[in-house]
């Protein structure tokens, strides 16, 4: 585990929380008798386990009775480990990072061993904190790790929960999904910071996928072993001030239950849905929602604070007349954006960050604003617009539903409208699309033509209208 309280916190707004706090008491899920009423977990044909772990300890906390389970009938065992969990203790005086990285390693060894004892352990090493920017590292990695020799549908990968609210841990569970997709396997995620921030009584948690796994007194005693071996972050590792334990006592309690829960997709067997080809669909949305306050950090990074003042620069007219935002998400562009319309309607497919954009946008000082929860291209607001936002949302369609949104958008679009796209270009596994696939078909549509392009290694932003392209200076007389 790395829980450093910058690390915990997701770069691209995954919720924030500290694991210095209190955090949701054992008692508490007890008391709510709501894990009792989780479906069991089917284990009976899987002839091959694959576990995933962002850091050393995620493998035991989250999955340690699944594995001692599988080991105890024979099952082969791999242990994927993704960093070495060398940011623990940032503020040590006593651990340097390499240090950090060796004693972790020896203890997951030990771990595992309690567990079972001829897995095979492979790390990789990649940076903690880091693996958003070693993603494709990772995939290559973990693909190579499930290799294509078992057959696919008795293999069952297992990852943290991609909703777990820790940047490492969603990373790590959307490379594992997209491999478990591209492979045919099964798929499992196993929650552990959810826990510690979760609502026992609230909607934070996937309560219709969780599975319940009940371990003998056997398995129990072997998982409690391997807890005791990674010493380094549930014991001080000196008496010196940031030595401090990284997993207190509280935290511990939620690893001791005579059962593990986990998440499996969507359709209750576990099998991965395909969505390389076709458009997310809205449980996906509702998931990655889920506990996090501000999903795609527009509120904290300069990154997107950038783009969107590029975005706002670009927009060849002072003001329009009716604009559509598609994807509006939590309305931090949405607020801007209705400074500079008479009218605005954003429509995005989840709801939970429709709240948000309603709570932003009464407090805005711009014009009238209607948000709507539509599930696009199927659903579209009534009415024809001068302006049509597309940032951010192109590579969520698949290739079908893309064409059929540009064929909505000039539908609706004035005669002298404006389209503005704006797209994220490194790739993320589970998309259907790339950024640069999104604008490629934008660009090649007969009906649009470019007025205005930026482009830099981050993201695409492309200006367009009905031919013919007038620039901003002709339009306004200054040529």
């Amino acid at each position: 585990m790395s829980a450093d309280r910058a690390d915990a916190r997701d770069a691209v707004g995954h919720r924030e929380f500290d694991h210095r706090d209190a955090g949701t008491p054992e008692e508490a899920w007890q008391e709510s008798g709501r894990l009792d009423g989780a479906g069991s977990l089917d284990l009976d044909d899987v002839a091959r386990l694959v576990v995933l772990a962002a850091h050393p300890d995620d493998e035991t906390l989250g999955a340690g009775g699944l594995v001692a389970r599988l080991a105890g009938r024979g099952v082969p065992v791999t242990v994927v480990v993704a960093t070495d969990g060398e940011g623990s203790h940032p503020h040590s005086a006593t651990r340097s990072p390499d240090q950090l990285a060796a004693v972790r390693r020896a203890e997951l060894v030990t771990a595992v061993a309690h567990l079972a004892p001829r897995a095979s352990v492979t790390f990789l090493g990649l940076p903690d904190g880091g693996l958003r920017e070693h993603r494709e590292a990772l995939h290559d990695a973990v693909s190579a790790a499930v290799g294509t020799a078992s057959a696919p549908a008795t293999t069952l990968l297992c990852g943290p929960w991609r909703g777990d609210g820790h940047r490492d841990h969603r990373i790590a569970g959307e490379v594992l999904a997209d491999v478990a997709d591209r492979r045919g396997a099964r798929l499992v995620e196993y929650p552990v910071w959810l826990w510690h921030w979760g609502d026992p009584t609230g909607d934070d948690v996937p309560w219709s996928r969780l599975r319940r796994l009940d371990l003998g007194a056997d398995e129990r005693a072997a998982k409690a072993r391997a807890v005791a071996a990674h010493r380094s972050q549930h014991e001080p590792l000196s008496p010196a001030p940031g030595d401090e334990p990284v997993v207190g006592r509280e935290m511990l309690r939620h690893f001791e239950r005579d059962a593990e829960l986990f998440v499996v997709p969507d359709d209750a067997s576990g099998t991965p849905p395909d969505t390389r080809a076709d458009s997310l669909a809205r449980d996906f949305f509702d998931d990655f929602y889920t506990g996090r306050d501000d999903p795609w950090g527009f509120e904290t990074r300069w990154y997107e604070e950038r783009k969107r003042a590029l975005t706002l620069a670009a927009l060849p007219r002072p003001r329009f007349r009716s604009a559509l935002e598609v994807g509006c998400s939590t309305g931090v562009l949405t607020a801007e954006l209705a400074r500079r319309c008479d009218r605005l309607v954003g429509v995005d497919i989840a709801a939970a960050p429709l709240e948000a954009a309603r709570r932003r946008l009464d407090a805005s000082d711009g014009g009238a604003v209607e948000l709507l929860q539509l599930t696009t291209p199927g659903e579209w607001p009534p009415g024809r617009f001068d302006l049509v936002v597309l940032s951010e949302v192109g590579y969520y369609y698949g290739p079908a539903d893309l064409e059929a949104t540009l064929a909505r958008v000039l539908r609706c679009l004035e005669p002298d409208g404006v389209v503005v796209a704006c797209h994220w270009r490194h790739p993320v596994a589970q998309y259907p699309a790339g950024g640069d696939d999104v604008h490629t078909t934008l660009r090649a549509h007969p009906g649009l033509t470019t007025l205005a392009r930026h482009e830099e290694e981050d993201f695409l932003l492309d200006v367009l209208v009905r031919p013919p392209a007038v620039s901003v200076a002709r339009a306004t007389g200054l040529v």
